[in-house]
């Protein structure tokens, strides 16, 4: 005849085989009580130094943040050229990469190609004023730099001289291009949570796999309009935004799922560490991967944020053009992620039949 297994705790802390009313034991709960208390600065230590390590990891980037080598075009005769590179290299220091180009309609290329942030088109006649053409949704921040240089390349002339033009200019309800900016952890964190809620709340690897899909798709598609019909934030393709919202939200998903269907609740631990305390600061949505320290920028690029915010870029300001390398990042991420989730769900679903 076979048992039913029973509860080997009662109520009050006593054990189910111990007589009705029995008193608790003092030892073991003075033992349960040291071991909460040992647990408690080992709490208070862990928690303070990831708060540290949040900190670190958003701050240090923005505190050390300027423009490195930042790819601009220069285009006009060659002597000009140089004279225009050296000025820029003595007005900033290791700020620029300058290429030099053949005419106008090549620099123009440069910048639509998202291969430059800017260009200075130099006069091929005598007189001729000197021209910076800028790109504010591809880099705010290097706009900017680029607008207060123009002076300097004409230093004989009024300031007026020196004509800028914006080839890629924000939108008018977003006249500083913030949004994208703004709405970069957002997109993260939710993503993280979102993966989060399902991993815990579906067991079944096929349930969560549908929910991941089904979540990119939708949220792709939301907060792309959202950004495009309710914030004004970009004003291109909303079908081709909302599939570069969408990639990206299922290469983070599909990631931290296969992260924690591999190591379990460790898995979701290093999944917070790639793509927010990592990925999120380092992606280089608010001003371009350039401005971040050496090194950093590159990294941050072959993350989830950092590629997919190139992404989102790319296909709401220019026509989709410069992303390639950003959707062969998210491709490997969500190639990856999917290997981990077979590899992790193949292995639980082989622990569950030996058990039974």
């Amino acid at each position: 005849m076979s048992r039913t297994p029973t509860d080997t705790t009662g109520t009050a802390g006593t054990r189910a085989d111990e007589p009705p009313g029995a008193a608790p034991d003092p030892a073991a709960a003075t033992a349960e009580a040291a071991a909460g208390w040992r647990k408690v600065p080992v709490l208070i230590v862990g928690l303070t130094a990831l708060l540290a390590a949040m900190l670190t990891a958003f701050a240090l980037p923005a505190i050390n943040s300027g423009p490195h080598k930042v790819p601009i075009a220069v285009a006009g005769p060659g002597p000009a050229a140089d004279r225009v590179a050296d000025r820029l290299a003595e007005a900033r220091p290791g700020a620029f990469r300058v290429t030099k180009v053949p005419d106008a309609a090549a620099a123009r290329h440069r910048v639509d190609d998202r291969k430059a942030y800017g260009a200075v088109v130099l006069g091929t006649a005598p007189g001729d004023k000197p021209e910076v053409l800028v790109a504010t949704t591809a880099g705010p921040s290097v706009a900017a730099t680029l607008r207060a240089l123009a002076p300097s390349l004409d230093p004989a002339a009024p300031r007026p001289s020196v004509a800028v033009h914006d080839l890629h200019p924000p939108t008018k309800d977003d006249p500083n291009a913030a949004g994208l900016a703004a709405g970069a952890l957002p997109l993260v964190l939710g993503g993280y949570l979102a993966t989060v809620a399902i991993v815990m709340l579906l067991r079944r690897p096929a349930q969560r796999a549908a929910a991941s899909l089904g979540f990119s798709v939708l949220a792709g598609f939301a907060l792309s309009a959202v950004l495009q019909y309710g914030f004004g934030v970009t004003d291109g393709d909303y079908v081709l935004i909302a599939l570069a919202v969408t990639f990206n939200t299922a290469a983070t998903s599909v990631t931290i799922m296969g992260l924690h269907s591999l190591l379990g609740g460790p898995g979701l631990g290093l999944g917070a560490a790639m793509m927010i305390f990592l990925g999120n600061p380092l992606s280089g949505l608010a001003s371009g991967p350039e401005w971040l320290p050496s090194g950093w920028g590159t990294f941050g690029q072959f993350l989830p944020p950092g590629a997919g915010g190139t992404l989102l870029r790319s296909t709401a300001f220019f026509d989709g053009a410069g992303c390639g390398r950003a959707l062969l990042v998210l491709s490997c991420w969500l190639v990856g992620g999917l290997v981990l989730f077979a590899v992790g769900s193949r292995r639980a679903t082989a622990v569950r039949v030996q058990a039974s």
